[in-house]
């Protein structure tokens, strides 16, 4: 068969992405211009970016035993190849909160995007809308909330105008790029409200509450810079959610003027944590912005917490670490996703993060059972080489990865045919620690 004149199917041939590079190379003489090799995209975005930007998304919290576990936990579970299956057309897509969408691959949420690239969140969120993937939007974001909407927009109405439509359409939109807005929760709950507000009013129609980051974790390598860039001049970068927001900025705009840490010291990683009992309320005061769209708390690393979000009203969890940056020497999140798939996965929907890196690790956790994953350095990385460019080349990639991986493993469909049995656990594999073990 000719592979550029493949069987159209639920999902784009993403792994034509792959023989195009091949063809401008060969062709045109044109190569990429870095590296979408995990391990050497992250050593050559160490010379694209100062330090306090790249620590920024890269420390880790302690020794990084956390961060090497999410990667040691993928290392175990190998995948089991099948073969003489007809692979010509795959679907990777998925439904997500009423959303159909062609691959199950979230961009994270990750704040002060313009440390990466002067553009800030409008890059990855104009790139997620080209893709039809959800993008989430941090609370400490570097763009407003209404400005990354509109990004977002753009890059879906870009691709609907060449007739690239692969997205179930927002009711009452014209567009099809789904974003979830990621909360961090102060204790003003005035504020709150105002946000979540304006993330509705702007079409972000999921609210993904953070609950592992009350405090930001001890990470040393930003201790090292005193790594906090609210405070260093001209201290307004991080702060534009809080400075556009008219609840905060009338009960507190006097005091961000003399002082830059007023946004992000009482709103966001402010120190005093929540419990369950306030939950009730949140989810209760997005029911009733939203007209009931799901509420989903991100954070998750153990069943009990799994089931206690599920009775209390969420529709979805993720599980996730934050990437290794919060508790040092905890459990990977691979290591517990089977376990919270075992207790909660026919209940609720199920979102991985940490530690994904290619293919074959989205292949692995759909296959122990999240519904979807979330991708959030591999973007920074991309961005911080080439903004638009370096972020839409890492996505693409990713995507082709997938998508050759099911290709050639033997599995057409990313929900029929992926599961455990697609995998083998391997309890006495020692992870790799040479050249291209770093990730």
């Amino acid at each position: 068969m000719d592979p550029t004149n493949k069987p159209k199917g639920s999902s784009p041939h993403y792994s034509l992405y792959q023989r195009e590079i091949f063809r401008q190379g060969g062709t045109e003489g044109k190569l990429p211009h870095f590296s979408v090799h995990p391990d050497e995209l992250v050593e050559s975005t160490k010379k694209k970016l100062n330090d306090r930007a790249y620590f920024y998304a890269n420390s880790n919290a302690g020794l990084g035993w956390t961060d090497k576990a999410n990667r040691e936990a993928f290392y175990a579970w190998r995948i089991i190849p099948r073969m003489l299956v007809d692979t010509n057309v795959r679907d990777l897509s998925i439904e997500l909160f009423g959303h159909r969408i062609p691959a199950p691959i979230l961009f994270a949420p990750i704040g002060i995007n313009k440390l990466y690239s002067p553009e800030g969140e409008l890059v990855p969120a104009k790139i997620a809308g080209e893709l039809g993937l959800p993008y989430c939007l941090s609370t400490a974001a570097s763009n407003t909330i209404e400005d990354v909407a509109v990004a977002n927009d753009s890059g879906a109405r870009s691709v609907a105008s060449e007739g690239g439509n692969y997205c179930q359409v927002r009711a009452g939109s014209n567009v099809n790029s789904p974003r979830f807005f990621q909360l961090y929760m102060g204790h003003d709950d005035e504020v709150t409200i105002s946000l979540l507000e304006r993330a509705w009013k702007s079409g972000f129609d999921v609210c993904m509450l953070t609950v592992d980051t009350w405090q930001l974790g001890w990470r040393p390598t930003d201790i090292n810079l005193a790594n906090y860039v609210f405070y260093y001049p001209p201290g307004t970068t991080g702060n534009e959610l809080g400075a556009s927001d008219p609840v905060f900025m009338r009960k507190y705009g006097e005091e961000l003027k003399q002082d830059s840490g007023k946004w992000i010291d009482s709103s966001v990683w402010h120190g005093k944590a929540h419990t369950w009992k306030k939950i009730p309320w949140l989810i209760k005061e997005w029911e009733r912005i939203s007209g009931g769209r799901p509420f989903v708390i991100k954070g998750i690393q153990s069943a009990e917490d799994a089931l206690k979000a599920y009775e209390i009203g969420c529709e979805g969890i993720v599980v996730t670490n934050h990437a290794g940056r919060q508790v040092d020497g905890a459990v990977g999140s691979l290591e517990v996703l089977p376990e919270i798939v075992d207790a909660v996965g026919d209940k609720m929907k199920i979102i991985f993060d940490s530690g994904i890196r290619t293919g074959s690790d989205i292949f692995k956790a759909i296959a122990l059972g999240a519904h979807a994953v979330q991708v959030g350095r591999l973007y920074v990385w991309g961005m911080a080489h080439e903004g638009e460019a370096g972020c839409r080349h890492v996505m693409k990639s990713l995507l082709a990865d997938l998508d050759i991986t099911m290709t050639v493993a033997g599995y057409p469909s990313i929900t029929r045919d992926v599961n455990r049995k697609a995998l083998k656990y391997n309890e006495n594999g020692a992870y790799p620690r040479g050249e291209h073990a770093k990730l």
